[in-house]
């Protein structure tokens, strides 16, 4: 009892204090309830069901793509609401307006890709058939020179273990990859050498890894069985890569393919880490 004398004694105080000070005492607290303020009149209905305004056409002609897609979306949620007639057809017209742009930007395209031959991959990777064939088997000569090429400075690792079938599968591939590129090949079983796979960070079996020799250079190039053409094509850019030949973001740069529509670095860097990518403080042009 006496402490609620205590609460209302001070409320009485400070409402006391605040009337003498001028100043008006908001009735907050425990005791006095306040509702929740109404919302405005003038704010809009979120769910409010408004018809979009669609411009002329020769006016949506100067829209950005971003906002042509906005009021399609708008005008879908419209006439799903509505489902009048006039609703669905003023979406399926801006629709078929959409179409048109599209159509025509790739009328545009192809004449760009015409006069700049240089932008297309065309020139680069043909579609027809004989010119393909040949294209490909170019790039596994290209390869498979580099490799032999290179068979005396790395060696191919492959771990396994004795539990392991899928590594059966895997090892004559690599002693194939052995007989036809002259490299040495090496068969380590972790069940047998645990220390190793702790060297090299080696869990999973088969593993295929490219080690350089007189260097702490190395890289994974197969996890599980791998197919012998992949191998090779994985193996030469590997190589290429440990080499100094090119930079990680060439990675995907197949034989043949150095400066040309598949080379990242064609034409400049494409990354900020790229040292060439910074001169003077500044982002090269």
């Amino acid at each position: 009892m006496r402490a609620a004398a205590a609460v209302v004694a001070l409320s009485a105080s400070l409402m006391a204090s605040g009337q003498a000070s001028g100043q008006t005492v908001t009735k907050q607290g425990y005791w006095w309830y306040v509702a929740p303020p109404r919302p405005s009149a003038d704010e809009p209905d979120p769910d409010e069901i408004v018809k979009p305004a669609i411009p002329p056409m020769a006016e949506l002609a100067t829209w950005t793509p971003p906002r042509i897609r906005k009021l399609i979306e708008q005008q879908r949620d419209y006439a799903a609401t509505v489902l009048t007639v006039d609703a669905v057809a003023d979406f399926w017209k801006l629709q078929d307006f959409a179409r048109r742009k599209a159509r025509a930007f790739a009328g545009v395209t192809q004449i760009a890709m015409l006069q700049h031959p240089e932008l297309s991959a065309k020139s680069a990777n043909p579609m027809v058939g004989d010119a393909r064939d040949q294209l490909l088997a170019h790039k596994d000569d290209v390869r498979r020179a580099y490799l032999r090429a290179h068979g005396a400075e790395f060696a191919l690792v492959m771990f396994s273990r004795t539990s392991c079938g899928y590594c059966r599968v895997q090892w004559p591939i690599v002693q194939r990859f052995q007989e036809e590129m002259g490299w040495q090949v090496t068969l380590l079983d972790l069940d047998r050498r645990p220390e190793i796979g702790q060297r090299f960070g080696v869990d999973v079996t088969p593993t295929t890894m490219i080690i350089r020799r007189g260097s702490q250079q190395r890289m994974v190039i197969a996890n599980g069985v791998e197919a012998y053409p992949n191998l090779i094509q994985t193996a030469y850019q590997a190589v290429r890569l440990l080499a100094g030949d090119i930079r990680p973001e060439q990675f995907l740069t197949g034989a043949g393919e150095e400066d040309g529509f598949f080379d990242a670095l064609t034409n400049g860097p494409v990354a900020a880490a790229d040292p060439r990518a910074i001169a003077a403080g500044g982002i090269v042009p």
